[in-house]
């Protein structure tokens, strides 16, 4: 069995979301000290706090949080007799910490110049990527970890499978491609960003274009064209690229950290009102 510290390793090295949970406060007689950790996964956990009814609690709110995507941490205090029915009778308050948790689902239809760029940047975040192309001798020999490769014959039934809420950027190497992935994209109406690489000019085509086909303009203005930062005026791939990275990332982390409660106010709110005024002195 895995100890807490390789489990971990081995499963942000997959890309694989967990919870690291730490006992972080031991009041009484409790099944293990303040410092012991377990790792939980979706399917598998690693480690141990000390069995029993602890354990599993723990192992149920982690993957409540797996579950519902929540990035900030959680502090909890357990009486494990009064609550929990443990013939030790203390209390523990225990830490649960998410780590690699997906900011992003990102689907890249295009394995151009710019894609080529591109994909390596998004592959550096807590992202997953899709790279979509219909041409297979356009992608690099070296697809970088966290980049499923998709070479598709119709790149427009790939965005069936895209989950939703699914950051979608659209830069082929054909305009009229562009023009229907970008008319399936609207249809679905259910991405988080879509940005579609091109000039205003390009846009205002493509805006007539979409009118035509009974697309309301509400709709259409979701679409970002051009994309990426406005004061990113290079041409380059990887000026372009940066760009492009910089507005994703400024669009996941919006909200991020906002309802975030600091651990060290937590932590004193959960100890007996003796130990918070040591913990403040």
């Amino acid at each position: 069995m895995y100890n807490w510290i390789d489990a971990l390793a081995d499963l942000q090295n997959r890309g694989e979301p967990c919870v690291l949970v730490t006992i972080i406060e031991e009041l009484g007689s409790t099944p293990r000290n303040a410092g012991s950790k377990m790792v939980i996964s979706a399917r598998q956990a690693f480690d141990t706090i000390g069995g029993g009814h602890l354990e599993y609690k723990a192992m149920q709110i982690a993957r409540d949080m797996l579950a519902s995507g929540k990035q900030d941490t959680h502090l909890e205090r357990f009486s494990l007799g009064a609550s929990l029915g443990q013939c030790c009778g203390g209390a523990t308050v225990l830490l649960f910490e998410p780590m690699g948790q997906v900011q992003a689902q990102i689907a890249v239809f295009g394995a151009g110049h710019v894609g080529r760029a591109l994909v390596p940047l998004l592959a550096s975040l807590p992202c997953r990527v899709r790279w979509i192309d219909s041409r297979d001798d356009e992608f690099p020999e070296q697809i970088p970890h966290g980049v499923r490769k998709i070479v598709s014959g119709e790149p427009v039934d790939e965005i069936d499978d895209l989950p939703a809420g699914s950051y979608c950027i659209v830069m082929t190497h054909n305009h009229q491609l562009d023009l229907e992935l970008t008319a399936a994209l609207l249809k679905r109406n259910d991405f988080a960003y879509f940005g579609l690489i091109g000039s205003k000019t390009k846009r205002v085509k493509f805006e007539h274009r979409l009118r035509d086909r009974g697309f309301d303009s509400s709709v259409v203005q979701r679409m970002r064209c051009p994309m990426g930062i406005g004061e990113v005026k290079g041409k380059l791939p990887v000026e372009i690229a940066i760009s492009i990275a910089g507005e994703i990332i400024a669009t996941y982390n919006a909200n991020f950290g906002q309802q975030t409660v600091s651990a060290g106010s937590s932590i004193a709110k959960l100890l007996p009102a003796s130990r918070r005024s040591q913990a403040s002195n």
